[in-house]
């Protein structure tokens, strides 16, 4: 069944009411600033969201785990709200991560790290660069492992198209990337695709076809690390079997978990599996409560 909390609200409504509660602070990026979302008190939460992306591909997390912990959600360089980023990717962007969070987190307080699909590759970057301090490591999604993908065709659009017709644009896009079932994709994830891909400035899609996370996994093992895939994820289906012994023989402790019928977006479309998975983990990570 789809995730619905707000049935009444208007996708819109939804969006500002969760936004209107945050704290909202800004660390440099690459000559203008880093755009940082934060929602709740306690041990410390970090959600780095997909390519295309921005904050809003945790609208279903971050609710769920503001009432125990801080949740701290960026916008990635040159993506959402924040600056243009013209440097190396991924290292480059882990970087200005890396020394956002350096500022914003007072006496290298350790926190849990979570990224999806893009995030999951620049989360590996920030937990190398930043060490013991990431107590856990979680990957939704990861790419960028060496491994043979399904080529998937997008279609193109352009902001200026009719809007019933670039809704269908998004829609199509929607299905064969990111959500597996129709009955899953909502006016609200619509919604969400149409904002962050008119503010996308970075091309991430073709890093996702290299091994750059698993060579810095491989190079700099995680204290922690928990991967969560979809059963359909439309860029490791049918191979997740694979992706599971490929990660095991990197990281031989980590923590493994297949979410039965869910698509690449597995906070999304599976929401109350992933956000419960994922407190499980957080739960047994060493010094997390």
């Amino acid at each position: 069944m789809p995730f619905s909390e707000e049935p009444l609200l208007h996708p819109g409504a939804v969006i500002e009411r969760l936004e209107a509660s945050c704290r909202r602070v800004a660390t440099p990026c690459a000559g203008g600033q880093m755009t940082w979302r934060s929602w709740g008190s306690g041990p410390l939460l970090v959600l780095l969201h997909g390519g295309h992306g921005s904050w809003l591909h945790w609208i279903r997390s971050i609710p769920a785990f503001a009432a125990t912990r801080t949740v701290l959600v960026p916008d990635l360089p040159g993506l959402g709200d924040s600056s243009d980023f013209t440097g190396d990717v991924p290292d480059g962007i882990a970087a200005i991560v890396a020394s956002g969070l350096e500022q914003l987190i007072v006496e290298r307080t350790p926190f849990d790290l979570v990224g999806f699909s893009f995030g999951a590759l620049v989360a590996g970057y920030v937990a190398a660069r930043l060490g013991p301090q990431v107590r856990s490591l979680t990957l939704a999604g990861p790419g960028a492992l060496g491994l043979a993908r399904p080529r998937i065709e997008l279609l193109g659009w352009t902001p200026d198209l009719p809007p019933d017709q670039l809704r269908a644009i998004h829609r199509t896009n929607l299905l064969r990337l990111m959500i597996a079932h129709p009955e899953n994709l909502d006016a609200l994830a619509l919604e969400i695709q149409q904002r962050n891909t008119l503010r996308s400035r970075v091309r991430s899609r073709k890093v996702a076809n290299t091994d750059a996370l698993a060579r810095v996994l491989r190079s700099c093992p995680p204290k922690r690390l928990n991967v969560i895939w979809g059963e359909l994820d439309a860029v490791a289906y049918p191979h997740i079997e694979e992706r599971e012994r490929f990660i095991r023989s990197l990281c031989p402790g980590a923590t493994f978990h297949v979410v039965p019928g869910a698509g690449h977006w597995v906070a999304y479309e599976a929401a109350r599996q992933f956000n419960s998975l994922l407190a499980q983990y957080l739960e047994s990570s060493p010094e997390s409560r």
